[in-house]
């Protein structure tokens, strides 16, 4: 019995829409079919479980994204976004994020008055800077991150505005951790 029986059986089952929601996720990643992916979203509707109907959203809006449907995909992103940001979700709320850049929307990724300076950066930032703090040259820092040395330069440029710094050196006094 392959996974997807298995799956609509356990739903069946269950006899909840959560786990009809769930099942039809698994469908849709084996499948590659946006049909299930609907299906998916409707059984979340009133289903009492945010954090799945959100990884359900942010997995279509990667396919939709993929499929080169990008304008299509920002709403369930957003979404995503909205419901990982609220359930303090950090790592789904990052990828969300990425991927919602990834669509060419522009987003503000922290609250100018972050407590921590960190948080005033964008996690592409975050981590260029760490690259940076540790040592790394721009073209090091590009070849990991699959990126331009200009792009590279372009983070550590608004990096450095939102730290308050101004150089590279500068960077081993902030805590990074």
């Amino acid at each position: 019995m392959s996974s997807t029986p298995r799956l609509e059986a356990w739903a069946r089952a269950a006899g909840q829409p959560w786990a009809h929601a769930l099942a039809a996720r698994g469908r849709a990643l084996l499948t590659d079919n946006e049909d299930d992916y609907l299906r998916a979203l409707t059984a979340h509707e009133g289903a009492g479980r945010p954090f799945e109907q959100a990884r359900t959203e942010l997995l279509y809006g990667e396919w939709l994204r993929r499929a080169r449907r990008r304008s299509d995909a920002r709403a369930p992103l957003r979404s995503a976004l909205k419901t990982f940001e609220r359930l303090r979700a950090r790592i789904w709320l990052e990828r969300a994020r990425t991927e919602l850049q990834a669509t060419g929307e522009w987003l503000v990724a922290a609250e100018p008055t972050a407590a921590s300076p960190l948080d005033r950066l964008t996690s592409q930032e975050r981590q260029v800077v760490r690259l940076a703090a540790n040592g790394g040259t721009s073209r090091e820092i590009a070849a990991q991150l699959f990126l331009s040395p200009r792009t590279v330069e372009h983070h550590l440029y608004r990096a450095f505005r939102k730290l308050s710094i101004r150089s590279r050196r500068d960077l081993a006094r902030l805590d990074l951790s």
